[in-house]
């Protein structure tokens, strides 16, 4: 291959497609979940080492490379060689050769052991433990089971180099590779030249675009019935990254025809065939055809079933007299029942399956007291959980009871991410409560009413007109719309709450009406501050949060105040706001790092993204970074007082929070929340988004909005259905 001088290549050669050739010097970084790596290379003609970043399931120094890519100029790192592929092969000069078997790539082989190796075989080391391993019985100290370990270990690697080949002569690139490899491991070759659409359902990145593009490559027809079958597949399951668990005819046929790009006619063919086969369901709903991929129409048919099963049965409790534990309630927890709460909780303390549901202020967290109260005192054994570490943890603060995340009531196996509590092994309860019940997905419902045992009661609390969950589904609120349970709404705003602006203001949105903004000059809880632009809204926002806040709440920044942003992209949205603010709160950091396009740096604000059931600490969390160990190539924050470790090549489990969608926000409450609202945001402009955002704050609202934007968002013209068939089964 042609070695560029990339001195040559600056600034006219760059993004010039190129080739590179020639050996791997150090491995600057290489995270082996995804296979990113930064290298030092050595080429042809070039004293110094080149930079190049790619990916490769595994990398050592002293491997030979082949790479296909671009040259680019990075801001921070200067000029490197972008890899689109790349491919090792074993060294070939003997001190090569000692360097990567050092390097622990082959099974079996450490420093000590490559040394007696290399010493015994030279450069033909390599040679010999391919064609000849038991030839390794001549290095002293390798018994027959350590030379078959290494003879197993180097089988590998080969293997895994000869499918990087493979794939790279189909025009697979190296990271897509990579991850077909890790997918699937030995089979992936098979799968590949036989199911290729099995990659985008399978494979996180490669979508049905990239695995019809190699299912093309292997020539596949694009008018064949298995490549029209995978597509309609596919855009049924794709749906549900909006909230859908399935879709009307005519929007699926019409996103089908545009992702295979071939006649409505042999879509709709395709799709009866599907049908036929059991993949795709076919159900009418509200006089709509809907089609429903089957993973999500079992989920909900198994939570249609189970809360039907569960209705049916007895109590757990009985022989309770209602008014008198109510009343002895009220002596417990110094408060007075309206007549409306009392009637919740005779409804709720009389039914096996129930629903609680209301906005802020309405008592929801003192029914769910008192019936706990009610029922919790002849041990009655009480499950309680929610959807986010957060929001179980303020159900266990408001209640006094241990609650957990689902996940963990399910006790989560994180090796294989399947629940050991089922209905072959339910849960060891009379009664399990689930706050925040609007965030829950079809697929943690089923998994949750699958193991809730006949005998047990079950409760679901939440405010039905909040967003729905961020997975697909909208289970609460078709569980209340299908009256197939007994539903407890709450809507009297009680004495202590009528004074919040925010609890007034937030029904107020929720009904369709403009909030009151509060006159200038009297302090209250919720402010409405107008924006003319985004870049004012900018301004804005940076003064009240930087100065304004703390001047006049006391309010800590970096603390207690959550900006909670509609959306990600745009000036107001949460990654530009996170760069913002962070210049804003934190200039002086120590140290700083970036990883994946996020910059990390001492002091900083962060928010856990995913579940770490390990380390406890879970989606949403909130933690602040107190340190960054180069050496150890190690990131450490603090959540709530103790210090987790993130390896760097781990960062995406954090990310900037000074800003944080609203989506982000759900379960979760803070001092106060800054929501800046602009005409950028429409696609997400919505009553429940709006009405979601103010309800997380407990001290203050400030609302920085462009009037028109703010106006859209209360009307709830841009709210959207989501069609799911949960209803339907339930009034079935």
């Amino acid at each position: 291959m042609a070695n560029p001088d990339p001195t040559a290549l600056q600034p006219a050669g760059a993004g010039v497609a190129a080739s590179l050739s020639g050996t791997i010097d150090r491995v600057t970084f290489h995270n082996p979940e995804n296979g990113f790596a930064v290298l030092k290379v050595k080429v042809a003609g070039r004293r110094e080492p080149v930079s190049l970043v790619g990916h490769a399931p595994q990398i050592a120094p002293g491997e030979s490379f082949d790479a296909v890519g671009v040259w680019v100029t990075d801001r921070a790192h200067g000029l490197q060689f972008k890899a689109e592929r790349l491919a090792t092969r074993p060294p070939t000069a003997k001190e090569a050769v000692a360097r990567y078997l050092a390097s622990g790539m082959v099974q079996g082989v450490g420093p000590a052991m490559a040394e007696r190796i290399v010493k015994a075989f030279g450069a033909e080391a390599l040679n010999v433990i391919d064609a000849a391993p038991m030839r390794l019985l001549e290095v002293p100290g390798v018994g027959k089971s350590a030379a078959q370990k290494i003879a197993r270990g180097w089988a590998e690697q080969k293997a895994l180099r000869e499918l990087l080949v493979f794939l790279a002569e189909r025009g697979i690139g190296t990271a897509d590779a990579v991850r077909i490899h890790r997918q699937f491991g030995e089979e992936a070759r098979t799968i590949v030249e036989t199911d290729p659409f099995r990659l985008a359902r399978d494979v996180p990145g490669i979508g049905f675009t990239g695995a019809d593009a190699i299912a093309v490559r292997f020539g596949l027809d694009r008018e064949a019935p298995a490549r029209l079958r995978a597509g309609i597949a596919y855009a049924v399951e794709d749906a549900a990254a909006d909230g859908h668990t399935g879709l009307p005819g005519g929007d699926l046929v019409e996103k089908a025809e545009r992702l295979l790009v071939v006649d409505e006619a042999l879509v709709r063919t395709a799709l009866a065939e599907t049908v036929a086969a059991g993949d795709v369901v076919e159900t009418v709903v509200d006089g709509t055809t809907c089609y429903f991929g089957r993973r999500l129409a079992d989920a909900e048919a198994m939570v249609a079933e189970r809360l039907k099963a569960l209705s049916a049965g007895s109590l757990p409790w009985s022989g309770a007299d209602l008014d008198q534990a109510a009343t002895a309630f009220e002596r417990r927890a110094g408060v007075v029942l309206s007549a409306s709460q009392r009637a919740a909780l005779a409804l709720v303390a009389g039914a096996k399956v129930s629903v609680v549901t209301g906005g802020p202020g309405v008592g929801k967290t003192t029914i769910l007291d008192a019936l706990l109260s009610l029922v919790g005192r002849g041990g009655t054994r009480i499950a309680l959980a929610a959807p986010t570490g957060r929001a179980a943890r303020r159900m266990s603060d408001q209640t006094g009871r241990e609650a957990k995340t689902i996940h963990r009531l399910l006790e989560i196996d994180a090796g294989t991410d399947n629940f050991r509590r089922n209905a072959g092994n339910p849960l060891e309860a009379d009664l399990v409560v689930i706050d925040e019940a609007s965030m829950v997905d079809a697929g943690l419902m089923a998994a949750l009413v699958a193991a809730v045992p006949d005998e047990a009661a079950l409760v679901l609390v939440g405010d039905v007109d909040q967003l729905p969950s961020v997975g697909p589904g909208r289970i609460l609120g078709d569980v209340i719309e299908s009256g197939a349970v007994p539903v407890a709404r709450l809507t009297e705003i009680h004495r202590q709450a009528e004074s919040s602006r925010i609890i007034v203001n937030a029904h107020r949105i929720n009904h369709g009406e403009a909030p009151i903004a509060t006159p200038a000059g009297e302090e209250a809880d919720f402010y409405i501050v107008p924006m003319s632009s985004p870049e004012d809204g900018l301004a804005k926002l940076r003064e009240i949060v930087g100065r304004r806040i703390p001047g006049r709440f006391g309010l800590d920044p970096m603390r207690d105040v959550q900006v909670l942003t509609p959306m990600q992209k745009g000036i107001l949205g949460a990654r530009n706001l996170n760069v913002e603010l962070a210049q804003l709160l934190n200039p002086n950091a120590a140290d700083r790092i970036e990883r994946g396009g996020a910059a990390y740096a001492v002091g900083d604000r962060v928010m856990q993204v995913e579940n770490d059931y390990d380390r406890d600490v879970f989606n949403g969390d909130l933690g602040r970074i107190v340190r960054i160990d180069r050496q150890q190539d190690d990131v450490v924050a603090n959540f709530d007082g103790r210090e987790l470790h993130y390896p760097t090549r781990a960062l995406d489990a954090l990310l900037p929070a000074y800003a944080i969608t609203i989506h982000k926000a759900q379960g979760s409450e803070y001092p106060a929340v800054v929501i800046p609202l602009s005409g950028q945001h429409y696609p997400m402009l919505a009553r429940n988004l709006l009405y979601t955002a103010v309800t997380r704050a407990r001290r203050l609202v400030v609302l920085i909005a462009e009037p028109r934007a703010l106006d859209v968002a209360v009307s709830g013209r841009g709210t959207r259905r989501r069609w799911t068939r949960l209803r339907q089964l339930l009034e079935g």
